[in-house]
């Protein structure tokens, strides 16, 4: 967009979502039992995939992990103070020993001298401890990566998204875990960096829509949100992609429960997968036969050259199999169509698509965007995950039985084995404004539509329960004191 067209943005807004219904147990989330989950299970384990891969978004610094730290919030860095040999990051030459003074703490832990962490991202801070050895969230995912996304060869594929000023840092806290973690996992760790590109920026407005301009008297201009990466996730060979944030990782204690449902997440997904391609290959053997004079001697009882291929009783009873199929596992529900062909091509291309299932937790006070049944402007519903900002009526929100955690396992190939172009499933009509600050100055910033949000609007989308324990963010500095992330 030009900056007009975003100012215009600014001032317009975007179209209110038509929003049916939450998505819950009984309509749109699914609930395994136990032998759904040792089917699903043995499923990822069984199915054939073009490759596997973890996709990481970890750009940015950890600012907002130590926001009320750069306060000099009493509270908070009181906490901290009193608590600070139980961190990872502790490191007794630097902040000497208890008792500690919590402004010298603070002021030590975010800046230089000292461990700069108020300018670092969160992937190469010091997460957790062990006996042997002190983890940062990067490793972690290193090791996650090797319990549950290993290809066939040994291989484990991870991207990160990362700001090209840390690529340094990442690199230093990679090659500080690699080798021994190769060694001691038995794997090969396949490890790229890659950049929210710069031309995704989007420009910051006043309250009052009008430019916001720094000291220097140019526009500031911000990265336009999560939703950038699907440029990057677009340039994913891998089939299968596994999704999750930079600091949702806990101690290996807790990691069997966190790689049993991410199995169980693939396994769903690839289930789908296979459903899906098996109804396209039917349905494109019985119609583009009969379109096309059955000329490949496909017996096909009663056909007449005349008749209308997506009319026959075949074709309708394959439709109506395939709309029971989007409607018990995608909540799609399509509107009336005007005629057998309409319907059946319309079947077709909701098929289709790239698709991806994605773990809800249960709402327990934790933060982040839900899982709802929209409808489109077709006509069509669809499963879909919304932000607050998203949605103007509160009471729907509290009607929200689940939470989005971010971990999302994606398909990325249709039935012949080629790439989808991801770019082709945005709805550009879902972006948000949300209301940010600049040096203490407030704007309003231009968020392209989310990558698990509006960027994946037109995908296959299913939901599947998982459990609390599989989500255990760092959302601020004194998250790291939490169970989840103590041995």
């Amino acid at each position: 967009m030009t900056q007009e067209e975003q100012i215009a943005r600014f001032k317009e807004g975007f179209p209110t979502l038509d929003i049916v219904a939450a998505a819950t147990p009984e309509r749109g989330i699914t609930r395994l039992d136990a032998d759904g989950i040792k089917e699903a299970v043995d499923y990822c384990q069984s199915a054939q995939v073009a490759g596997r891969a973890k996709f990481v978004p970890a750009s940015g610094a950890a600012s907002r992990m130590f926001k009320d730290v750069f306060a000099h919030k009493p509270e908070t860095i009181g906490t901290l103070a009193d608590n600070l040999e139980k961190f990872a990051f502790y490191d007794k030459a630097i902040f000497g020993t208890a008792p500690h003074d919590p402004v010298k703490t603070a002021d030590t832990l975010l800046g230089t001298p000292g461990l700069g962490y108020g300018t670092k991202p969160k992937g190469v801070l010091k997460f957790h401890s062990y006996p042997d050895e002190k983890r940062t969230a990067l490793a972690e995912h290193l090791v996650e990566g090797a319990e549950y996304m290993r290809n066939d060869d040994g291989s484990v594929n991870l991207i990160f998204t990362i700001s090209p000023e840390h690529r340094t840092l990442f690199e230093q806290a990679l090659a500080e875990v690699k080798d021994t973690y190769e060694q001691r996992y038995h794997v090969h760790y396949n490890i790229s960096f890659t950049y929210q590109d710069k031309a995704t920026d989007t420009i910051a407005v006043t309250p009052d829509n009008k430019p916001f301009l720094k000291e220097d008297g140019t526009i500031l201009k911000r990265p336009a949100g999560h939703g950038a990466l699907i440029y990057n996730l677009n340039k994913v060979d891998e089939e299968l992609v596994s999704i999750k944030n930079i600091d949702n990782v806990c101690v290996e204690r807790m990691l069997p429960t966190t790689a049993l449902y991410k199995k169980v997440l693939m396994g769903k997904a690839l289930m789908l997968r296979d459903r899906v391609f098996g109804l396209i290959a039917e349905f494109d053997q019985l119609t583009a036969a009969r379109v096309a004079g059955n000329p490949v001697g496909i017996d096909l009882p009663g056909y007449i050259p005349s008749d209308d291929p997506y009319a026959t009783e075949e074709c309708q009873s394959l439709c109506n199999e395939i709309e029971e199929f989007l409607s018990r596992e995608f909540c799609i529900e399509l509107p009336e169509f005007k005629s057998c062909k309409e319907r059946a091509l319309a079947l077709r291309a909701k098929l289709d698509r790239p698709l991806r299932v994605c773990g809800m937790v249960r709402n327990e006070g934790e933060p982040g965007g839900g899982p709802f049944i929209v409808r489109a402007a077709d006509g069509s519903t669809s499963l879909q995950i919304l932000e607050s900002v998203q949605i103007a009526d509160p009471q729907m929100m509290a009607t929200a039985t689940h939470f989005n955690p971010v971990d999302l396992v994606c398909c990325l190939r249709d039935h012949e084995g080629r790439k989808f172009n991801l770019l082709q499933h945005v709805d550009p009509e879902t972006g948000f404004i949300s209301s940010k600050s600049y040096q203490g100055r407030e704007l309003k910033a231009l968020e392209l539509p989310g990558l698990w949000n509006g960027a994946m609007s037109d995908w296959l989308t299913a939901f599947v329960e998982v459990p609390i324990e599989t989500f255990n963010p760092v959302k601020v500095v004194l998250d790291l004191l939490k169970s989840a992330h103590r041995q």
